[in-house]
C-alpha cells in the first residue's frame, strides 16, 4: 500500500488576505476551486511540489456557524500548534520576509544547535521558521 500526505490545511478568516500572505513566503496556487460558498484554496512551494498547504475557511459544508466561529477564536489566540517552514538561513529569511511585511513575534535565536525565530499569519495561525542544519561536509 502507498501512502503519503497530499494536503494539509490550517483555518484563515480570509482566504484573500491568508493567499497574499503566503504568497509572501514563496507559496504559490496550486488550485483554487469554487463550489457555491464554498472554496477549496490550496498553495505549494516549488521547492516541494509534492506537498500542498490548504487555506480553508471554518464554516459549512464542514462546520455550522458557531463551531465556525469557535475555530477562528481559537486560531486568532493562537490555539493551533505551530506550523514549521525550514530555510536555509533564519537570518537572512527573517531580513527578507520582514521587508516584505510579515510581522514576526520572534526575531532570530540560537539555539539547539539551529537558528529559529517566529511569526504568525494574518489569522493568528503560529509558525516557526527553523533553519536547516548544516552538512558536516561543508
Amino acid at each position: 500500500m502507498n501512502q503519503r500526505v497530499d494536503v494539509a490545511g490550517v483555518y484563515v478568516r480570509d482566504q484573500d488576505e491568508a493567499l497574499a500572505f503566503y504568497e509572501k513566503l514563496g507559496f504559490v496556487v496550486y488550485t483554487d476551486v469554487r463550489n457555491g460558498d464554498y472554496r477549496w484554496l490550496t498553495v505549494q512551494l516549488a521547492e516541494q511540489p509534492s506537498f500542498q498547504l490548504g487555506l480553508f475557511r471554518p464554516g459549512a459544508p464542514v462546520h455550522d456557524a458557531a463551531t465556525a466561529q469557535a475555530l477562528h477564536e481559537l486560531v486568532a489566540k493562537g490555539a493551533m500548534p505551530p506550523l514549521v517552514l525550514q530555510v536555509d538561513d533564519c537570518r537572512a529569511a527573517y531580513e527578507r520576509l520582514s521587508k516584505a511585511g510579515v510581522e514576526f513575534t520572534q526575531e532570530p535565536v540560537a539555539r539547539y544547535g539551529k537558528v529559529d525565530a517566529g511569526f504568525r499569519d494574518p489569522s493568528g495561525n503560529g509558525w516557526k521558521m527553523i533553519e536547516a542544519a548544516r552538512s558536516n561536509t561543508q
